[in-house]
């Protein structure tokens, strides 16, 4: 099992999978992760779990607890585990239950939290042009934020991987106008995910491509044969092209990147 290094506008570190635990490990051991955390901030791992549904659709549980356990061992940051999911028939209590994370949440110590809920802070930024004023909770700006997004084909968007994650962040109190809470973000839904990502962007992902998502990131048939590739990295857009690439996109025809 090889760590390769992709160059690109950032630089993408992945290897085949062989089992949570090992592959983990040596992608983040090569990443050099661990350097980049401020020993003062809580580490949010914000997973992709956008509905009550089973993986790969949803990240599942086996991978978040590789990854709690590596940085217990490594780090003695507080660690979070955030989402805030898009349905509007539950909340992202829902999910955690159902997918093992309350399990997980109690087994390690941790702190689960339904990222719908938060206290949320209005920024403004004049070089957006959907949205130049945006809410997002107040924890997200304080914390070194780790995304943990799924390999999927999205039927506007064209993919959903780390920078799509982030509307995982949005308070549906500001953002839900249709059939699900984060709706109004389906409008000009390129230039929407791009101008979420200028406000608050992951300071590093792990991107499971272990199966991937041919169609759709709800439904449809799964990747075959299974991608089976773990990949990490600091730069988002990178990050983002990589997982095109993988799903056999023309990265350049994505409009958020």
């Amino acid at each position: 099992m090889t760590l390769k290094k992709i160059q690109q506008q950032g630089t993408v570190f992945s290897l085949p999978f062989s089992s949570w635990e090992e592959s983990l490990q040596q992608l983040m051991n090569g990443s050099g992760m661990l350097e980049n955390i401020p020993t003062d901030q809580t580490i949010l791992i914000k997973p992709n779990l956008v509905e009550n549904l089973q993986p790969p659709v949803t990240v599942p549980v086996q991978l978040i607890a590789a990854l709690v356990d590596y940085l217990q061992r490594h780090t003695s940051n507080p660690i979070i585990i955030g989402e805030g999911t898009g349905s509007k028939q539950y909340d992202t209590w829902h999910p955690f239950e159902t997918l093992g994370y309350i399990r997980l949440a109690e087994e390690k110590g941790i702190q689960l939290v339904d990222l719908n809920e938060e206290p949320s802070r209005k920024r403004e930024l004049v070089q957006c042009k959907r949205w130049p004023e945006l809410y997002l909770p107040e924890m997200c700006y304080n914390c070194f934020l780790l995304s943990v997004p799924m390999l999927k084909v999205h039927t506007l968007a064209g993919v959903t991987l780390t920078m799509k994650n982030m509307m995982g962040l949005l308070p549906p109190a500001h953002y839900c106008d249709g059939t699900w809470k984060k709706s109004a973000f389906h409008h000009r839904i390129q230039e929407s995910v791009a101008d979420l990502n200028r406000y608050r962007t992951p300071d590093f992902t792990l991107l499971d491509a272990t199966i991937g998502m041919a169609e759709s990131h709800l439904w449809g048939r799964t990747c075959d044969p299974p991608v089976n590739i773990l990949a990490a990295g600091f730069d988002p857009v990178s990050m983002d092209s990589y997982g095109a690439w993988l799903l056999g996109k023309e990265w350049r025809e994505i409009g958020h990147k």
